[in-house]
């Protein structure tokens, strides 16, 4: 009997309990119901959507669409094909008198100026092909790499800009011709260097190729250097004479290593992604302009950054020229090919061709493919333990170095088409407010009727948040945002939607 009593007693207890719970529980449900409506509604608005709207892809322009369409795998191919055919490509190789004729750097260097040539021709002479012929004294310290004088050539087509206000700026894309095996002083024996460089070569002709049949209003260069594994040589030369020669270099994209490593097993490799490499302060900076840029929280908007954010603007316009599909269960999958920024200026223990132009001043950025293999970078050609070494034809995807080329050939083909980036960007910081004042003035041979347009992001965020287009001739503008919390950019744009490089304000009091 006293069990029984003693069992109600326990089971209505623990009913209480669990009625407690229940009421507790739907407070607390309430409680944050209500939370969440007053966050959906009631809470204040970030300044960062105080006005303008999301960023949006620009209109694609037919012309340009036209063109990528016309890029080609196996043109590409024959490009790699034919360079790995030399056998060697060592930039020493050109001091080797007993080479077989048809090897060598020096022969590799002849065909890449016929290619040229030949492009000039189909378009009835539009390329100024050019030679950039030097000799690279012997190197000191330890383990040179260039022990005598060394003959190197660059090799380069100019496309001259329509627009005579607009013709001396240029856009440079380029790749290296010269390749190396597990020595770096080996003429003779195979180093094919089929996606190192091969493939960024084959990407710089390519564009020559298919955008020389464009009329643009400002100027393209297609290079092809030597001289990078020796330690940049080629690509510091071509530099240096375009600071001699006063080049309004407004970018630079080197590809380096765009094969899309196709070594079997490999699950990591990403074919509809490359990496875009850029620095953070310039190379060439002063100390006092570095204090000027971190005092500003500029270190993310070096010119090379904000080339590296426009290449990801152009990549969402023409996403439609390098799509791909493939069937999953039980739909199609479509994969966009993207870049994707890579905030340093280059990988771990690795340099390019784009530093060269950095430390000359110039925003310069490095296309890379997702994944490396390493075993097929700077190996002999060889079979060891089931592995296979070398940098031979059979690793390249040509597929992917079409993506590639396309998303280099649509960047070109846009800056050169878009207005100059505007002058002289400030931003208003005479009194302690919450708002943003900006002035600019107009670009050097922009031309009429061009516009401009303000851009934004949050300090931490990586690419341009919202936009807020100007009104016909304006050239200056008050926003309702905290000058504090976010970076500003102006970019110029053309009735057709082509963008300029954004160019972020310097204080003015």
């Amino acid at each position: 009997m006293k069990t029984s009593v003693c069992a109600k007693l326990s089971l209505l207890l623990a009913q209480h309990r669990l009625l407690i719970l229940s009421t507790c529980l739907a407070g607390f449900l309430a409680i944050a119901a209500s939370t969440t409506a007053y966050a959906l509604s009631d809470a204040p608005k970030h300044d960062l959507d105080a006005t303008g709207a999301p960023t949006q892809p620009a209109p694609t322009d037919p012309a340009i669409a036209g063109v990528l369409n016309q890029i080609s795998p196996t043109q590409i191919r024959h490009t790699i094909e034919a360079l790995v055919g030399f056998k060697n490509r060592s930039t020493v190789s050109s001091m080797d008198k007993e080479l077989p004729p048809g090897q060598g750097v020096s022969a590799a260097a002849d065909w890449i100026t016929q290619r040229l040539q030949t492009y000039s021709g189909d378009c009835g002479g539009c390329l100024e092909v050019k030679r950039d012929t030097f000799t690279e004294p012997p190197q000191t310290g330890p383990n040179p790499r260039i022990t005598q004088p060394t003959t190197i050539t660059n090799v380069y087509a100019i496309l001259r800009g329509k627009d005579p206000e607009q013709a001396k700026r240029i856009i440079l894309v380029t790749g290296h011709y010269d390749s190396r095996n597990s020595d770096i002083m080996n003429t003779r024996d195979p180093a094919p260097g089929a996606n190192d460089d091969a493939s960024g070569v084959a990407v710089s002709l390519e564009c020559a190729r298919v955008l020389s049949r464009l009329n643009l209003p400002a100027t393209l260069i297609f290079a092809a250097v030597a001289g990078e594994e020796q330690g940049l040589n080629g690509s510091a030369h071509l530099a240096k004479l375009a600071k001699s020669e006063d080049w309004q270099l407004e970018g630079v994209l080197n590809n380096d290593i765009v094969g899309g490593n196709t070594t079997p097993d490999e699950t990591m490799q990403d074919k509809f992604a490359v990496r875009v490499f850029s620095e953070s302060l310039p190379a060439n900076a002063a100390p006092e302009e570095i204090r000027r840029i971190v005092a500003l929280g500029y270190e993310s908007d070096s010119p090379s950054r904000e080339l590296a954010r426009a290449i990801t603007d152009v990549g969402n316009t023409y996403d439609a020229a390098v799509k791909a599909t493939r069937t999953g269960p039980s739909a199609e999958v479509i994969q966009i090919f993207h870049p994707v920024l890579e905030f340093r200026r280059d990988r771990f223990l690795r340099g390019g061709d784009h530093s060269s132009f950095n430390q000359e001043g110039f925003a310069a950025v490095r296309f890379t493919e997702w994944r490396e293999d390493f075993n097929h970078q700077h190996q002999n050609v060889l079979t060891e333990n089931g592995t296979e070494y070398g940098d031979v034809l059979k690793f390249v995807d040509f597929d992917y170095v079409a993506r590639v080329a396309r998303l280099n050939a649509a960047t070109m083909a846009v800056l050169a088409s878009a207005p100059p980036p505007p002058e002289k960007v400030r931003v208003v910081t005479h009194n302690l407010d919450n708002n943003t004042t900006l002035h600019w003035d107009t670009g050097h041979g922009a031309p009429s009727g061009t516009g401009y347009e303000i851009v934004w992001r949050e300090t931490a965020a990586p690419n341009w948040q919202r936009s807020l287009a100007t009104r016909p001739g304006e050239q200056s503008i008050t926003l309702p945002i905290s000058k504090d919390n976010v970076i500003f950019g102006v970019r110029a744009v053309d009735s057709a939607g082509h963008r300029s490089l954004a160019v972020v304000p310097m204080p003015e009091r």
